[in-house]
């Protein structure tokens, strides 16, 4: 054998796996998306097939989704992809009752394939995993070992059962038939045929039947997606791992093309495709509880706020009050211990006006009170500068002080305060504007450094 003989035979042997073919879509109401992938693996031949189909009937969004895996060749499962959802949205009572409708179609579809192959040498036969959404109803038809999973609540559930010879009923039903079943490499019915319901199977229908399980499930929050897969990718895949593959993808084409890659990579030696569709009411659902918890957060964050607002509120308005109540208080008081002036002077015109400052402003009635007792000992008469005149009026009788009894008053310095105007305060006392009123055209006099005044520029503000 030469070099080129080598090459070429080696080359043979290599079977080159293709990419899967893949598409989706959506739902024309939203309710669903799906997508599919399908890929030969590492087989020479394909003989899987798949259906993805939305139709509206009688007002109603219908989705009908099936693979269809085929034996003996690829006649059975394309006949059954063209004809079977044809002959199910047909029948008279698919809406009415849809699993009769399910059941009919099935029987109905299976003899129409064995007529068509009476001109055929060779049997063949198809397995067929079909999903129908009608409303809020999922309805899942299998027949042979095709299979249907679910995730519901984050939980793997099949929807469909395996067709095998070995099981109990299936093995007792195929022998009452008058058949039998044998171990030829795995469990197969007369030793040919590995799946116990399948369409077509001409030779063997009298053991081999077409009649689906059908499995009614519905469609709410908990249902999050549904898996439809031929054999090949179950060989390799159990539920539990297919059904947390297609969680970590939202997308279902991506979803199901991500299986078929990850079962051809596990070594899976058959035909695979998948179906995944994904029921859009579970997102939409806790999209609606995450939407309703939100609001109510913010609501109660309102109702806190605003309450936080009205509390503040009380209390501003209460420490407003009160320092408003302080401040009455101090001027009230300012204004009993303040006195009468005795006399004026006439001539005040080269005194200077008494530099009031914000500490002037500030004392309380206690300073008022001590500084003007500390004045008591003062002389009648003060020293004047210039050749200012002593006055000689009489004080007149001082209105009485509480708690100070009967306070006189002889010095200039109480009358220069008298004679100030008035300083722009939130308060002031009604001795204050009656003594600035009458004294308007008065210059106030220049009063000694230990003066009431001089004491109150050294107090220090309350609000500075």
């Amino acid at each position: 054998m030469g070099y080129m003989d080598l090459a070429m035979s080696y080359s043979n042997q290599m079977r080159i796996v293709e990419a899967p073919a893949s598409g989706g879509g959506l739902s024309q109401n939203g309710k669903f998306s799906y997508g599919y992938a399908s890929s030969a693996g590492k087989r020479s031949s394909m003989e899987d097939f798949f259906e993805t189909r939305i139709d509206g009937i009688d007002g109603e969004i219908v989705g009908l989704f099936g693979v269809f895996d085929g034996h003996g060749g690829a006649r059975a499962a394309e006949y059954v992809k063209r004809h079977l959802f044809s002959n199910l949205i047909t029948h008279p009572k698919f809406i009415s009752d849809t699993k009769s409708a399910i059941a009919d179609a099935y029987t109905h579809t299976d003899s129409e394939l064995l007529k068509s192959e009476n001109s055929h040498t060779r049997d063949a036969g198809s397995t067929a995993s079909t999903a129908i959404l009608v409303g809020d109803r999922l309805l899942v038809a299998n027949v042979g070992d095709s299979r249907a999973v679910i995730c519901r609540g984050g939980n793997a559930v099949a929807v469909s059962r395996d067709h095998k010879p070995d099981q109990s009923d299936e093995r007792e039903r195929i022998e009452n038939a008058g058949g039998f079943v044998m171990w030829a490499g795995t469990w197969r019915v007369g030793g040919v045929l590995a799946v116990s319901r399948a369409f077509g199977d001409r030779l063997l229908k009298q053991y081999v039947v077409a009649d689906p399980e059908i499995q009614e499930e519905k469609i709410d929050d908990s249902l999050e997606f549904l898996i439809l897969a031929s054999d090949g990718l179950w060989d390799v895949f159990s539920n539990e791992e297919a059904v947390a593959v297609v969680k970590e993808v939202e997308d279902p084409e991506e979803s199901t093309k991500k299986l078929v890659g990850e079962a051809i990579r596990r070594g899976s030696a058959d035909n695979i495709t998948c179906v995944v569709v994904r029921f859009l009411e579970s997102k939409t659902g806790n999209n609606k509880a995450s939407s309703s918890s939100e609001e109510a957060n913010q609501e109660q964050i309102a109702v806190r706020t605003d309450s936080d607002h009205k509390i503040s509120a009380k209390e501003t308005n209460k420490d407003r009050t009160t320092v408003h109540s302080d401040l009455d208080r101090n001027t009230e008081s300012e204004s009993l211990t303040q006195k009468p002036v005795a006399a004026r002077s006439n001539d005040s015109s080269n005194q200077k006006p008494i530099a009031v400052t914000a500490a002037g402003h500030s004392v309380s009635s206690e300073q008022r009170q001590s500084g003007l007792a500390g004045e008591k000992n003062h002389m009648s008469t003060a020293t004047r500068s210039g050749s200012e005149p002593k006055s000689s009026a009489k004080v007149p009788d001082q209105p009485k002080v509480p708690d100070q009894g009967r306070i006189t008053v002889h010095n200039d310095m109480d009358r220069s305060i008298a004679n100030n105007k008035p300083v722009q305060e939130t308060h002031t006392s009604s001795s204050e504007q009656s003594g600035s009123t009458g004294e308007k055209n008065r210059k106030p006099v220049k009063v000694n450094s230990d003066s009431v005044a001089s004491k109150a520029r050294s107090v220090p503000s309350m609000f500075n």
